[in-house]
């Protein structure tokens, strides 16, 4: 059985998942972590015992023997210059959402893959949740027959809305609804977005990050079909779980309701109350098996790295999202429709709004 060595850039939440996932399959053969918190790398470095650990990530970069790299740092702008200094090496690469944040720091990074002949993917976990891939299959094996609607509701709590809106000012259709935008364009190949229109509500996230509690955006594809999709992360500290979604699919021949709202696993405690257990959108480790989408998809990359097959979630797909998001962001600030793929005066359009929101935050 073909190994490899693999780095995780980034053991924090997210990646500490990856790494533990890596260090349980026998397609590793030497683990190597990477973080900026010496704490953090220490705790994990006892759990998992990986071959090295380092607080500086060209370390994994200038080691030759590495082949594949999991890069889960926050915050998000370092995203593009890590996964572009390890694409450069000639590593293959899989990087968590979002892919960038600016249109051509994706594109170079596209770029990179392709002139180097590298794996290059992006943690969309959500097509590797199992609800999402029979809402697939029924579509392509035609039981909906031609699809006329989709409508996805998620719901974060404040505790997570929180940790994720503090590092960064980022809206939760960017943050969030990125899942849901993405599993909803695969879902619906090879139809294409041509027309978004947000609306988005401020409220108790404004003063934490300056951001919209929720935002609905809908979307209309090339197909003719329609798509709504809401994502927020305002509900109160109390509710019992740390995400809830709801998902409708219409179509011709039949419909399909999907409730992943986590409600079928309760426990209740003296001590903590009820909890929705295992609630989270990446998952957990659940004793030997692992409940989520992360643990199958790190995994799935890994095999798509040895074995040479395509890889689940395309960067050029991870780019159609950014552009779509970005043009949800645009179409809420200027309260109109704004048309897919991006102009010139858009795209300029889009740079002028994130210059503002960035002053806004240095205020």
């Amino acid at each position: 059985m073909k190994t490899v060595e693999v780095g995780c850039i980034g053991v924090g939440w997210i990646g500490g998942l990856r790494a533990e996932t890596l260090s349980r399959t026998a397609l590793v053969d030497k683990l190597h972590l990477c973080d900026i918190k010496p704490e953090r790398l220490a705790e994990i470095k006892a759990l998992w015992k990986p071959a090295s650990a380092t607080l500086d990530y060209h370390d994994i970069i200038n080691n030759s023997n590495i082949s594949v790299v999991y890069i889960s740092t926050t915050p998000e702008a370092n995203h593009y210059p890590i996964a572009r200094d390890c694409l450069k090496a000639g590593k293959h690469v899989m990087l968590e959402k979002p892919i960038a944040l600016e249109l051509w720091e994706a594109d170079e990074l596209i770029m990179l893959a392709k002139r180097n002949n590298l794996k290059f993917t992006i943690g969309y976990s959500q097509r590797f949740n199992t609800k999402i891939a029979f809402a697939k299959k029924k579509i392509v094996d035609g039981t909906l027959g031609k699809v006329v609607s989709v409508l996805v509701s998620r719901h974060l709590s404040r505790a997570l809305g929180k940790k994720i809106a503090k590092r960064v000012r980022l809206s939760p259709v960017v943050m969030e609804s990125t899942h849901d935008l993405d599993f909803v364009f695969w879902l619906l190949e090879p139809a294409k977005p041509v027309r978004v229109y947000s609306q988005g509500a401020y409220g108790y996230m404004e003063p934490v990050n300056g951001s919209h509690d929720v935002m609905f955006t809908t979307i209309t594809m090339d197909n003719g079909v329609v798509v709504m999709i809401g994502g927020g992360w305002n509900f109160p500290e109390s509710y019992p779980n740390y995400c809830s979604t709801w998902i409708e699919i219409t179509g011709t021949e039949g419909a399909l309701t999907l409730d992943d709202t986590q409600r079928d696993n309760w426990l209740n405690t003296e001590k903590n109350g009820q909890v929705f257990a295992m609630s989270t959108m990446p998952g957990e480790w659940v004793d030997h098996v692992y409940a989520g989408g992360i643990g199958p998809e790190t995994v799935h990359f890994l095999e798509a790295c040895i074995k040479n097959t395509p890889v689940m979630v395309t960067p050029e797909s991870a780019r159609r999202v950014m552009e779509t998001y970005s043009a949800a962001d645009l179409s809420a600030d200027r309260n109109e429709p704004v048309d897919l793929p991006l102009s010139n005066e858009t795209i300029s359009a889009i740079a002028e709004f994130k210059q503002k929101v960035r002053a806004g935050l240095n205020q």
